[in-house]
């Protein structure tokens, strides 16, 4: 593949559905999924005759969860994603942090 059609192929990945999923309808409520997005690439080619020829280029995408927009009686609301794994890591780091800093002054 050359650099020209990663690049195409790229542009054409990041596009809005990546980010908003598909609306669900349900008892007349709406709710649209939406996700975080990050993403970047780079490439490069030599720039002599010989052979051979050295081209090369990647990209990579994340995605999150990051809530869902909710339509209800012609009102809109945003409802977070809730990250359970960070709110437990946060939580166990802050943990050992205190604990650190407990056993620090006991010694004192």
């Amino acid at each position: 593949m050359k650099l020209g059609q990663l690049a195409s192929t790229a542009r054409d990945l990041f596009t809005a559905k990546l980010v908003y999923g598909d609306p669900v309808e349900r008892d007349g409520t709406v709710v649209i999924p939406a996700a975080t997005v990050f993403g970047g690439g780079g490439g490069g080619a030599g720039d002599t005759d010989a052979l051979p020829v050295r081209e090369g280029a990647g990209f990579g995408v994340v995605a999150r969860p990051a809530g869902a927009f909710v339509v209800r009686g012609g009102a809109v609301t945003w409802v977070p994603a809730v990250d359970v794994t960070r709110l437990g890591l946060a939580a166990a780091v802050t943990v050992v942090a205190l604990a650190g800093i407990l056993a620090r002054r006991a010694k004192a």
